[in-house]
């Protein structure tokens, strides 16, 4: 592929360099090989061009820069602005395919659950679907885990050719703050998008919550055609203000829950494993029976139904493909149960908005108590910490404090710096013995949230990811219990 139709987005390509011969694009000088496109981006920890030199010397045939690294290099220079947002074109001009129906959903909470309920309606409605997020890529022919919720530009085309190559016709992918932010998502055609609830996170990344909030609200912005759906969770403390700056972008609003224009949820009952729902769309009232607990997966499975019916899903369709629903994993995932029918989930609520969710969703349908295991993890948002203490000793009877991932932090300060607002809990650093001690607790009516780390089968302790699965340490927990027993 020539130079000139990967960086159309430049118009001071000269004659001479715009026919050059571009046999790949990275931003991993690594990666180079010959004839390939690198783009010199600067980092949190790192600036690209630094690493310059040493893509020439593998073989780069062009480099994008900003001016602070322009001229003086033996290859073609597209200097730019904005090196993230030309990576994200020229990855997206190199590989040139994707899936026909491309949606995107971004949120504090959520988004995994949204992207993979919007898989399975299309699945049922018929099409060849796919979901790209925290938990991996999910297609007819694969299930591929990775731990970043939107992947670097490059891969993510990459993958979209895959999908599309496969068949696959509809893919619903996250949108996180971070990929956003970083233009990961500019290159992406996308048919409508989404916005779940806003709350504290990434605090360590952005400045303030209004920084985080105009991180999210990119996809609406400039990411998302003029005039295509933008689907909202009305009932967020936070959904008026994106609703409006999303209008003044000339998006077509579509509105989703108990204040919804678009499918407004009218009744709603609890149910232990399910939840009975009766809603309205264009003055049809369906009733649908839930197979998800927890009251913030309505508005998950409202959202990803309103995504499915705005790209071409019926909405008769789509409501019964509700009542088929299976949760993403680590989503209040149901492990197991004791013998006297207590039961023992893992979520992975790391946030405080996603704990205070998970902990109000299951106390209508515990008649003992809630119990909780968590903890934060090391090297993020501080700030967290007593606020995740203070919801987990409001909301739960019992409350173990444990490791979560501590990174390069000492986790004994991580567990105190959650116990200053949160007194009178127990504290059990090692996650396993945590575990170990709530399920040996657990009594008729009890419900055991494990929150934190959900679907991660590593805990990253240092600079080393140590195997661990918290639904397998329940799994174990719960057999032991059994034995005893």
């Amino acid at each position: 592929m020539k130079l000139k139709e990967i960086a159309a987005f430049s118009n001071i390509l000269s004659p001479e360099i715009a026919d050059i011969a571009i046999t790949g694009v990275t931003s991993d000088s690594r990666k180079v090989q010959t004839g390939y496109l690198f783009a010199a981006l600067k980092g949190v920890k790192a600036d690209g061009g630094q690493f310059i030199a040493d893509a020439i010397a593998r073989g780069a045939a062009a480099v994008i820069t900003d001016e602070d690294h322009a001229g003086g290099l033996s290859v073609p220079q597209i200097k730019t602005t904005d090196p993230r947002l030309a990576l994200s074109q020229a990855a997206s001009a190199f590989y040139n395919k994707q899936p026909d129906v491309m949606v995107a959903v971004t949120g504090t909470s959520g988004k995994t659950s949204v992207a993979s309920f919007a898989r399975q309606i299309w699945e049922y409605a018929g099409f060849a679907a796919a979901n790209i997020g925290t938990t991996g890529v999910f297609s007819p022919t694969r299930s591929d885990y990775n731990s970043l919720t939107t992947p670097d530009p490059v891969e993510l085309h990459r993958v979209l050719v895959e999908l599309a190559d496969e068949g696959v016709t509809h893919a619903a992918m996250e949108a996180s703050s971070h990929g956003l932010d970083q233009r990961r998502l500019d290159g992406v055609k996308l048919s409508a998008a989404a916005f779940t609830n806003l709350g504290r996170d990434h605090m360590d990344y952005h400045a303030t919550i209004d920084d985080y909030l105009a991180a999210k609200m990119r996809l609406f912005t400039e990411v998302l055609p003029k005039n295509a759906p933008a689907i909202f969770f009305a009932d967020d403390v936070y959904s008026e203000k994106a609703i409006e700056i999303a209008r003044q972008a000339g998006c077509n609003i579509k509105t989703v829950g108990r204040k919804g224009d678009f499918i407004k949820l009218k009744r709603l009952e609890h149910e232990r494993f399910r939840q009975h729902i009766e809603v309205a769309i264009n003055d049809e009232i369906f009733e649908v029976s839930l197979p998800l607990a927890g009251e913030f997966q309505v508005a998950n499975a409202l959202i990803a139904a309103a995504l499915a019916i705005e790209t071409g899903v019926p909405p008769q369709a789509a409501m019964k493909a509700l009542e088929r629903l299976k949760g993403a994993p680590g989503r209040l995932d149901l492990v197991g149960s004791t013998e006297n029918g207590a039961l023992a989930y893992v979520d992975y609520a790391h946030k405080p908005d996603a704990l205070e969710n998970v902990l109000t969703s299951v106390r209508p349908f515990t008649t003992g108590r809630i119990i909780v295991v968590f903890g934060c993890g090391g090297d993020r948002d501080k700030g967290k910490r007593p606020i995740m203490g203070e919801i987990a000793t409001r909301l739960a009877d019992v409350v173990i404090v444990t490791d979560d991932n501590p990174r390069t932090e000492v986790p004994e300060v991580i567990r105190q710096e959650i116990m200053v607002a949160a007194p009178n809990v127990q504290e059990i650093g090692d996650r396993k013995q945590a575990i170990q001690a709530a399920v040996a607790m657990m009594n008729t009516g009890d419900t055991l949230i494990v929150a934190g780390k959900g679907h991660e089968e590593g805990q990253t302790v240092g600079d080393k990811v140590l195997p661990f699965s918290d639904h397998s340490e329940i799994a174990l927990a719960l057999q032991a219990r059994q034995k005893e027993d």
